[in-house]
Order: C-alpha cells, then structure tokens, then sequence
C-alpha cells in the first residue's frame, strides 16, 4: 500500500479511499475516520526495514531500562523490547498518567514479563542513582526529553534540567552502575541549533559522545551512543495529530511557511535505529564518539503533508479545506539538518544509516559548564542558561580549553578508532 501511495504522488496520480473513509459534506467533515488511516502513507518513501538479527541476541535475558516509557517513542521502545524476551523491563516516567498506561499495556499484552514502573524524574539525580543501583539494568534506552520547540524556548530552565542535567544523570548512573550501554534519543533540531530545544539535545550529545569517548580502550566500558531523529509522524503533540484535529473540525490545516522543510520518519523506523544501535554498539561494531542517522530521504514539504493528509481525507485542498500560513514559530528553522557544518560524515556498518563524527569536547569543561547550567535553571535564570550554552556551542569554544585538554581530544579519537 505505502509503494503504491508513494508511486501515485510521484506521478500526480490520486489515491481513492473506501467509500465511507471522509464525507465531501461540508457540514459532515468531523465524522472524518481516521482509524483507516496510515500515517506511514505520507512519507513519499517505502518505510526502512533494518536487519532484526543482533537486535534480539543484545536484549534477550537482559535487564533493560527505558526512561520516558510512557511517550510516544519510549512506548514503542517498550512494545518491541517487550517481545524480544528480557529478563525484566524497567519502565521510569515522571508522568504518572502515562507511565499507569504502558503499565497497563505490558499487563495485558505481555502478562509473564516481569517489569517494575518507575514513578521518577530524570532531574532528580538521587533519586535517578537510587534506582540505578537497586535494579541494575544492562541497558538504558533514554528517550525521556522535552521536544516542543516553542515550549523549551518559553521556558529554557526547564528544558536545560531536563534534556541537559537530566541527560548527565542517566549517563553518570549507567557509567556508576555497571550497565552496559546507553542509547541516547536525539533529534535533527540539534544540528546547527536555531532554537534552544535543539541546543540542549546537542549538549546532551556532547556528554554522551565524551563519556563513550573516555572508554576507548576498555573491554568493560560501557558504550554511550547517540541516535538522530527526524519529525516522527504522529508522535504526540506533532504535525500529524494537529492536522487530524484541523481536518476534523473542517480546517483550515495551519502551516507555518510554504517553504518550511522536515525529515520524515515512522515510530517504527525510529525504533529499529536506537535498536540496532545497541545491538552493534554492544557486539563492539560501532566505532566509539559516533552519532548515528536514519537515511529518510529527502526532506518534505509541510505544504506537501498538508496536501496528502486532505486527499488521503477524500477532500481537495484550497477548495474543501483551506490552507493557513500561520508564520515561523520562536525557535524554528526553515530547513533541518542531518549533519553539523563541522561534523565529518562517514561510511555506516549498518546498511540505511548514515554516521557521523563530530568534534569532541572534553568531560571537565562540559561537567563545569553543566553545574553552572543546573545552578542558574534551579533559580530560574533562563537567561544566564541559555548564555552559558550558547558559549559552550559557539564555534571557538575549543580555543577556550585548556591545552593539556585540547591535545587529549584527537588522541581519544584516534584510539577509538583503533580499538574496535
């Protein structure tokens, strides 16, 4: 279905839907069903099948940890670590609502696993070691993180406590309880950042590419690896969801600019990358102080899902629902991108993904800064904040370390690269 939908686009060609899919009676639009609607159709592409093999050997017979359980992501994560037979599933939220529902999910769909829910916010750092050291889990998929662009930058400190302080006090515990590997949920946003959204995901990414940098060389390090996210179509509080809404109530569908660009994925692609990520980073396949990408194709136009969503609806647009430009939201970028400026791009072991190496700073200037970080966001200083990280990314940062540090960077580089 997806190839055909895919194919029909490319060529101009318009899709029929059952009859009864959408009405054209303009008083009737919000008996709109949804539930035949496949939101992977709107990727213009086949969705990408990456190989399952290592994946069920990493996670069999282990205990396994996936913070933000309850998000749209975490909850994916869940369904399919579920099935490939832990030992015992550990699932930590700071909502209570969401973290009761995949609960209840588990419950129902896999009675006989045993799984502990974990009430927490990653921002409480004792709480965050007690835990780590009471159950002691093998693997650590962090996918708890505040992603609305407009909210972290209408509220920087509490993006800063939970993307940037929260980030290190996963990675500080799995590096002090002996786990075995910590897969990072990341996003394209943090390339070449615009908004502070993205900034704290890349200050997440520089914690965990150092701390995987520092165990080169050691059989026992743990592996600290980070995945990057395009937009996941239908994740909650996206794009998808706002227009289903829109299209419901009979439009318009709000769009931002007519030439604002996303890279699109599935929640199931989404998944098999931080998978297989740790599968390989485990079997030692991966080099250390990479960051790895999902090949999504080429970016497409919000205009252009806007167009899909109302004909997929049965609908035409511009003439059954109206299209809205709205204007660029605080924070927003016209165009995302896979790859820093500076981030050089390298050839993958894993076929449909791309890797890159960015430039590495070391542990005690990211630890200093992130204590100065914590202390101005606890007194809700967003404005020292986001000065502090923003010095931390400027281009000349590395001038500022000192040389003894500087001159570790590239040789922590080179042994990793040895090492595997």
């Amino acid at each position: 279905m997806v190839g055909i939908i895919a194919g029909a686009q490319q060529l101009g060609l318009a899709v029929a839907y059952p009859v009864g899919f959408a009405t054209l009676d303009q008083r009737r639009r919000s008996e709109i069903d949804f539930r035949y609607f496949d939101i992977a159709d709107l990727l213009g592409r086949p969705q990408k099948q990456l190989d399952g093999t290592a994946v069920s050997a990493a996670v069999a017979g282990r205990r396994v940890m996936v913070t933000g359980a309850g998000g749209t992501i975490g909850r994916e994560l869940v369904r399919q670590i579920a099935a490939l037979k832990p030992a015992e599933l550990l699932l930590l939220d700071a909502s209570e609502l969401a973290l009761y529902e995949v609960d209840i999910e588990m419950r129902e769909n896999f009675p006989d696993l045993p799984r502990q829910s974990l009430l927490c916010s990653i921002r409480q750092r004792q709480q965050v070691m007690r835990i780590f050291e009471r159950h002691r889990p093998e693997l650590v998929y962090h996918a708890a993180a505040l992603k609305h662009v407009p909210l972290v930058e209408a509220n920087l400190s509490a993006g800063m406590l939970t993307n940037v302080v929260g980030t290190r006090n996963v990675a500080d515990a799995v590096r002090r309880f002996g786990a075995r590997a910590m897969v990072q949920v990341s996003t394209d946003k943090a390339v070449n950042p615009v908004g502070f959204m993205g900034v704290t995901k890349r200050l997440g990414e520089l914690y965990c590419q150092a701390l995987d940098l520092a165990g080169a060389g050691r059989g026992d390090a743990p592996r600290f690896m980070t995945v990057r996210f395009g937009n996941v179509l239908g994740s909650s509080g996206s794009l998808i969801p706002l227009f289903q809404r829109q299209l419901s109530r009979g439009g318009p569908l709000t769009v931002t600019h007519p030439d604002m660009c996303r890279f699109f994925m599935t929640v199931h692609e989404a998944v098999q990358l931080v998978l297989h990520s740790s599968a390989r980073g485990m079997g030692g396949e991966l080099e250390r102080g990479r960051i790895y990408v999902l090949d999504m194709g080429k970016p497409v136009k919000i205009i252009d899902v806007a167009h899909r969503m109302i004909r997929m609806a049965g609908l035409e647009p511009d003439i059954d629902v109206a299209i809205e430009i709205v204007g660029l939201r605080p924070g927003e970028k016209l165009y995302e991108e896979l790859f820093d400026k500076d981030e050089e791009q390298l050839p993958s072991t894993m076929p449909g993904v791309f890797e890159a190496m960015p430039d590495a700073l070391p542990i005690s200037l990211l630890a200093s800064t992130f204590d100065a970080i914590e202390t101005a966001a606890i007194a809700g200083d967003d404005a020292t904040c986001g000065t502090l990280a923003r010095d931390l990314l400027a281009d000349d940062v590395i001038t500022n370390v000192p040389a003894a540090e500087r001159e570790q960077i590239p040789a922590i580089r080179l042994v990793s690269a040895g090492g595997q």
